[in-house]
């Protein structure tokens, strides 16, 4: 059966079982990834307490897991055109769930550094892995909530982390948060031996490659790249990879500096982390509601419009914050539209992409992602320091949502 053939038959097909558990088997993965890339921030405190570190030093350990995952998503991860989602799945994981292991033994912060930037780099490949696979094995109507539910499975897994921190920290010690993600790593690891499968639609790929005499075999990353900027494929390819850049910049500017802006306006710590709250509790809806509405109103349709309420959201944030009712129904409403955003985005990514390179594609996409959840945090700390105020900040940063939507909306008609 040819990719197409394949594509069309699955396309209006109910859901089987069979598929459930492999989309299951993903949100494990992604539980795995929240857990594995968020660790550190719940312990870092710990950790800065325990060696003496400057805020440079932990911010630099904040930084290396994405910087990890950035690398791995571009780089790393299109080894999976060639060889396959599920074995470029399971190195992730094994890459990562050792690494996290390692931690517990760890000696400082240089050999703590590395370690979490090759766990980002195992990671980085899970993410992409796991998207791919489940966009393949989704059928058509089932297919934006069944990558929803990947992004609410990270959610998860950052909350786990949490959870195992509150758990660990005080009681034995910071390392121990480690070890537990290790091994629920490595769990997740032998559960995908015993019950992953190859996605159909590479199989079916691979299979017409092989009785296909003009067609290589294994393409070489150079041609997979120049496939990606080719005549009608390098728009929809910047156009999504800037925007996912823009979306990111935008979110960890809204998750990281929140709470620190609302003690700045005279808020309790109290007050500043319910409002932290509210943006996970509202991010776990929006990415719930972007799965159930997107095969009514398509996915492209309720990313611009998620980008362009919560752009106009973000510029009443601050005013807002002078009244607390008001705070919490907007604070609730921009991480809905956040992570619904996001969730977008996670799928109308593998759609942009032929089967051949997919992989590469999502993996540009998501890598620039990353690189913009890395700058944001700095450029939000370079403009207080600059003496911008919280208004011109989340007005500068509502900007980037517009701008978002114009790529999306230029670069993405044809999803």
């Amino acid at each position: 059966m040819s990719v197409s053939t394949l594509q069309a038959s699955m396309k209006n097909t109910p859901m089987a079982p069979a598929q459930w558990v492999i989309i299951g088997l993903c949100m494990l993965f992604n539980v795995v990834d929240g857990l594995d890339a968020m660790v550190m921030a719940f312990t870092g405190a710990a950790v800065s307490a325990q060696w003496g570190l400057n805020g440079v030093q932990l911010g630099m350990l904040l930084s290396a897991s994405l910087l990890g995952m950035a690398g791995g998503s571009m780089f790393a991860a299109p080894a999976a055109d060639r060889y396959g989602r599920r074995p470029l799945l399971l190195a992730g994981l094994s890459l990562s769930g050792l690494c996290m292991l390692l931690t517990f033994w760890s000696q400082g912060p240089g050999s703590l550094m590395l370690l979490r930037t090759l766990t980002g780099v195992g990671l980085g490949v899970v993410l992409v892995g796991a998207n791919v696979l489940t966009h393949e094995y989704a059928s058509a109507h089932r297919r934006g909530l069944a990558i929803a539910l990947q992004s609410l499975a990270f959610a998860l897994g950052v909350s786990l982390g949490g959870m195992l921190s509150h758990l660990f920290n005080e009681t034995l010690d910071w390392r121990y948060v480690f070890l537990a993600g290790g091994v629920i790593t490595f769990a997740a690891m032998l559960a995908g031996v015993f019950w992953l499968h190859e996605s159909q639609a590479f199989l079916a790929m691979r299979l017409e490659r092989l009785t296909s005499e003009s067609a290589p075999v294994q393409p070489r990353r150079r041609l997979q790249y120049r496939q990606l900027f080719s005549t009608g494929q390098w728009q929809k390819t910047l156009s999504l990879a800037l925007a996912f850049f823009l979306i990111m910049f935008c979110f960890y500017f809204v998750m990281s500096w929140t709470p620190a802006l609302m003690i700045r306006n005279g808020f309790s710590a109290t007050q500043s982390a319910a409002a932290g709250v509210l943006l996970s509790v509202g991010g776990m809806l929006g990415a719930l509601l972007m799965g159930l509405g997107a095969h009514r109103f398509g996915s492209r349709r309720l990313l611009l419009g998620f980008l362009l309420v919560n752009a106009a959201l973000m510029t009443v944030m601050v005013p807002a914050i002078g009244v607390w009712s008001l705070a919490i129904v907007i604070g609730f409403s921009t991480g809905l539209l956040l992570n619904g955003a996001v969730a977008a985005l996670y799928t109308l990514a593998p759609q942009a992409f032929v089967t051949s390179i997919r992989t590469s594609g999502v993996g540009l996409v998501l890598g620039l992602g990353r690189l913009g959840a890395i700058l944001s945090p700095a450029v939000a700390g370079l403009l207080l320091d600059a003496r911008w105020s919280a208004q011109g900040l989340f007005t500068f940063f509502a900007g980037s949502q517009l701008l978002a939507a114009l790529l999306v909306w230029r670069g993405g008609r044809s999803i």
